[in-house]
Order: C-alpha cells, then sequence, then structure tokens
C-alpha cells in the first residue's frame, strides 16, 4: 500500500497515467497566457454593470458616458469607473467626435460577446 504524501503534488493512486497527466500539464502551459487574459475579460463582463454596458455598446455600437448614465440610471463618475475597468482591460475602445468622448468596444470585445450572447440569451427567453 501507497502512503498519500501530503506535500507532493503526484497523484498516489495505482495506475495512474503518467504520460496523461504530463500532456495535459504541457497544454494548459502553453495556453496559460491565453486563460489568464480571458480570464480577466471575463471577470470584468462578470460585472452586472459592465456586461450591461458591454451589451449596449455591441446593440448601439458606440455611447457616450452621458447616454450610459442617463439609460443605467447611475452617476457620471460611477459609469466612468466601469469604462475605465474595461478599457484597462482591453474590451473598450474611445474616439473623440468634436468635444464628445464615444466608448465602442474593442474586436477582443466583441469576440468574447459573441461567444457569450447566446448563454445570455437563452436566459432572457
Amino acid at each position: 500500500m501507497v502512503k498519500e504524501n501530503r506535500s507532493s503534488n503526484s497523484c498516489v493512486r495505482q495506475g495512474r497515467d503518467v504520460s496523461q497527466i504530463t500532456r495535459c500539464r504541457d497544454s494548459i502551459d502553453q495556453i496559460s497566457p491565453n486563460i489568464e487574459t480571458l480570464a480577466t475579460r471575463l471577470s470584468l463582463a462578470g460585472n452586472e454593470v459592465r456586461l450591461k454596458i458591454l451589451l449596449l455598446l455591441q446593440s448601439e455600437e458606440r455611447l457616450c458616458v452621458c447616454d450610459l448614465t442617463e439609460i443605467l440610471g447611475m452617476t457620471v463618475p460611477a459609469v466612468s469607473q466601469h469604462l475605465k475597468k474595461m478599457k484597462e482591460g482591453g474590451l473598450l475602445t474611445t474616439y473623440r467626435e468634436g468635444s464628445t468622448i464615444y466608448q465602442q468596444l474593442s474586436l477582443d470585445a466583441i469576440d468574447l460577446l459573441e461567444a457569450l450572447l447566446p448563454l445570455v440569451a437563452e436566459e432572457v427567453v
């Protein structure tokens, strides 16, 4: 009988598949940077207000902070904080038209929403 070594990260069951464990570990190591990026973006989109903003921008293509404050019934500073986090996380881009700064989805956000939207739509229906 094999004693369990709690300080080890090795499986102690008999017949473990070492090649499977190695293959899976190598696979995860290869995609780790992508997983980290996706996890960050999902955590940003996981906030209810930010998800609403992303969905609004997906349907409207562009909105300014004032539009969003009226739609969401929030203050400009509160909406601005959410926009700042999403911009820093790579989900939004901005552009200026005259004195108005518009928010729009980045290509990464569009891809993320295309993957998530069917899940949101299922819940709504």
